[in-house]
């Protein structure tokens, strides 16, 4: 759920995050992100004030922080034993309502700097789905759920005063007062949209009869409180006036004629203070549509991962962008990223159905991914869609490689060994091991081509055609099992290998001799190291959530980013020449890193 402070934020949660994100409408690769949650998060709303951020999660805990400063909390409170569905703030930005799904009760009126209880909630036999404040004296508030009633208190301190039954017949998904107090709506899966008087709580009409297909998940206002806007499952954006009761306009997301659920729009706000009269919709797939009234299409869509984000790699650019990043998710999308302007394009076609576990990069606009739905895939990186049909693979797969000056081949790890393909996913040969690979890379060194693979130790292989590995040499076994392999770029070629509890090592590829183990800040399993163009610096991290430059020429010294990303790193890349660093983690998001001081 997300809603507007002024004219130029918005606030967004995403599903199984534990963070809030602040992002600029206007610019959405500015963003700010704040992490005091324990749980995953599932609603915030900004103060009227725009000072202040309330946003809640579903283990029923609302926490108020600063939205101006440093994002410091101000307070934290446990209001109810389950989910925060719906937060809303008085017109004094004092005075807060969280309502969700509760045992013992399913709301609570507190103020925002104490907690202290100013009113209570009651009325409802099911979980409550929203709440609104009216931001005018007298104040009023309402609140709608599960049993298909709206509850209308008087306050402040807030009390129970009337409910409307009757009017809808199913869950009553969004409410909210008119800007100038005068008429509250309410709006329900039965399609149905009714107006009530903004003081009595009195039921006036409905308007929209028959015009939407599908439940309505959200409205919004209008600055001058005469006309509204809704969103539903029907996969429509529809504005009303509310004099007439007549939509007069209505948007459509989608092939026309297809029913397709990732485009059911599921919110929907018009930003108080805009001059331009933006409306911006959120549709299931997590894609935000920006519309201006008169126009037929959705003058800009911003995507993005909605999850976890699992892979990422680099190419040169494609579509008229300089760089591109690609990036993976534990849901299967997949997204490819323009490093100057940072913003990002869904590849179109056929995804991975679940987790995407590593990206390779192979000549002639090919990006190559592997999934837990055990495929190989293609992209065509020019057209951003995947081409040719999924490769089945044998067992889930752990790593992929490209060879490039044989090939290209692509290699990829699994539990049970390694498999190698042409370009066109056709399978070249299958190599058996007695470890399953949890690691892999490839180089090309001294005139041969090394792939190394990890498991409770490292194996060092030479590629030959048609797609032979013959065994060169082992690494000696360390005390943890290796989580991550990467060559530097040749001709000076050096392998780090990071384990899931002991330093990073490098070793020269020339004799495989130990170049240096002195890589030891990384607490916990390393999930990811990539290596600068020159091959002088490395990025890593890891589970411990923190992102590290190393250097080979002074390996005491680093660059570190801690906390980089809650819960964990998943990826790391470097980008603009190795002048920056790109980071990817379990909290959904893609970082962008300057590097200052590097030696």
């Amino acid at each position: 759920m997300f809603r507007c402070r002024i004219a130029d934020f918005l606030l967004s949660s995403r599903k199984n995050n534990k963070s809030i994100f602040l992002r600029n409408i206007d610019n959405p690769s500015i963003s700010t992100q704040y992490t005091g949650h324990k749980a995953r998060t599932s609603v915030a709303r900004f103060a009227p004030s725009g000072f202040y951020v309330a946003s809640g999660d579903v283990a029923g805990t609302v926490r108020v922080w600063d939205c101006v400063g440093e994002g410091i909390t101000k307070g934290e409170y446990q209001i109810i034993s389950g989910r925060i569905n719906d937060i809303a703030w008085d017109g004094d930005s004092q005075r807060i309502i969280a309502v969700g799904d509760g045992k013992n009760r399913s709301g609570h009126c507190f103020t925002y700097d104490s907690g202290n209880s100013v009113g209570e909630i009651t009325g409802h036999s099911a979980q409550i789905n929203a709440v609104a404040i009216r931001q005018q004296r007298p104040l009023r508030a309402a609140t709608a759920g599960n049993d298909a009633g709206m509850v209308f208190y008087h306050g402040a301190p807030f009390k129970f005063n009337t409910s409307q039954r009757g009017k809808h017949t199913n869950t009553i998904y969004g409410t909210e007062f008119s800007p100038d107090g005068s008429t509250l709506v309410t709006v329900s899966s039965d399609k149905r949209i009714w107006l009530y008087d903004g003081k009595t709580g009195e039921a006036k009409r409905q308007i929209g009869e028959g015009e939407h297909k599908g439940s309505i998940f959200s409205v919004s206002w209008a600055r001058d409180s005469r006309k509204l806007v809704t969103a539903s499952a029907d996969q429509t954006v529809k504005i009303w006036d509310v004099e007439s009761g007549k939509a007069v306009q209505s948007w459509r997301l989608g092939e026309e004629g297809v029913v397709n659920f990732s485009y059911h729009q599921v919110g929907v706000v018009w930003p108080a203070g805009r001059t331009d009269g933006l409306i911006m919709s959120l549709n299931l797939d997590g894609d935000l549509n920006y519309f201006a009234e008169g126009k037929e299409t959705p003058t800009r869509v911003v995507q993005g991962n909605q999850g976890n984000i699992t892979a990422i790699t680099t190419s040169e650019g494609v579509r008229g962008k300089a760089e591109t990043l690609w990036t993976g998710s534990y849901d299967g999308r997949i997204c490819n990223w323009d490093v100057s302007t940072c913003s990002a394009e869904k590849v179109d076609g056929q995804s991975h159905k679940n987790l995407v576990t590593g990206f390779a990069v192979a000549p002639q606009n090919r990006i190559h991914s592997i999934g837990w739905d055990d495929t190989l895939r293609t992209i065509d990186s020019a057209a951003n869609t995947f081409i040719g049909e999924a490769t089945k693979l044998n067992s889930q797969p752990r790593g992929i490689t490209v060879v490039l000056g044989k090939g290209p081949v692509i290699v990829v790890s699994t539990e049970k060994g390694l498999e190698l393909y042409d370009s066109d996913n056709q399978k070249l040969n299958e190599v058996l091991t007695k470890y399953v690979p949890t690691a892999i890379a490839a180089a090309e060194v001294g005139g041969e081509t090394h792939i190394a693979v990890g498991g409770d130790h490292v194996d060092i292989f030479t590629f030959s055609l048609p797609a032979t590995l013959t065994m060169k040499t082992s690494l000696p076994p360390g005390t943890s099992p290796i989580s991550y392999l990467s060559y530097s770029p040749s001709p000076s070629a050096h392998l780090a290998v990071g384990t899931l509890s002991s330093p990073i090592s490098v070793y020269n590829t020339s004799d495989y001799s130990m170049a240096t183990n002195r890589w030891s800040a990384q607490v916990g399993r390393v999930a990811c190291i990539a290596w600068n163009p020159a091959g002088t610096h490395a990025v890593s991290g890891g589970m411990d959530t923190h992102v590290y430059v190393w250097s080979l020429e002074n390996p005491g010294t680093k660059i570190q980013a801690i906390h980089a990303h809650k819960e964990g790193v998943n990826g790391v890349a470097w980008i603009d020449g190795g002048k920056k660093v790109a980071s990817v983690g379990w909290d959904a998001t893609v970082k962008v890193w300057k590097l200052q001081g590097l030696v």
